[in-house]
């Protein structure tokens, strides 16, 4: 069975963006980007809601040849992926193995953990939110940025409850703190 797995670069106080919507806080360095890259490894399939897809589509069409190692390496990932997306306003998408969804299919994502042959991944606090309350979510991959902005997008979503075991941390050059979760059995 695939793991379901979150990740999210936020700030210590839980935000993936600020009030304003910027994140140019959370930006890797090298290291923090080459120890992400290897986590995205295992993934197969990744589910994104739009504003994230819209992000992070740049790594379809970047032109890898001007970027560093550690950049060119994600954007193989990136492509390697298959990619489900979740909006009811996008017409399309136009990204590499990359289909939408006008609708989360609880259901349907049970499923996909029972058959498929690699990891899931789930990008997006709003998309992410549907799953941690199905209880779906296997693996939680918080990066904690050294910085405090004090509101915005929530990394976890409000009125969960969940006991978590930490599996993993490590400390980054750069202040960021990476901590991994499962789910108490």
């Amino acid at each position: 069975m695939a793991r379901l797995v979150y990740t999210g670069l936020t700030s210590l106080d839980g935000y993936v963006a600020d009030a304003a919507g910027n994140f140019d806080w959370s930006m890797p360095d090298d290291e923090v980007h080459t120890f992400v890259n290897d986590l995205e490894r295992g993934t197969g399939t990744q589910l994104y809601g739009r504003r994230l897809y819209e992000v992070m589509a740049v790594w379809d069409t970047l032109d890898t040849d001007e970027e560093p190692a550690v950049m060119r390496d994600y954007a193989a990932l990136w492509k390697a992926a298959d990619k489900i997306v979740y909006s009811t306003t996008l017409d399309s998408v136009a990204t590499t193995r990359t289909r939408l969804e006008r609708e989360v299919d609880v259901a349907a994502i049970r499923a996909l953990k029972a058959t498929a042959d690699a990891d899931i991944g789930v990008g997006g606090p709003t998309l992410a939110a549907h799953f941690i309350a199905a209880g779906l979510v296997d693996e939680y991959h918080q990066f904690l940025s050294p910085v405090i902005v004090g509101g915005g997008t929530r990394f976890l979503p409000e009125g969960v409850r969940l006991d978590l075991d930490l599996v993993e941390e490590r400390r980054f050059g750069n202040g960021v703190v990476y901590l991994h979760y499962r789910p108490r059995a």
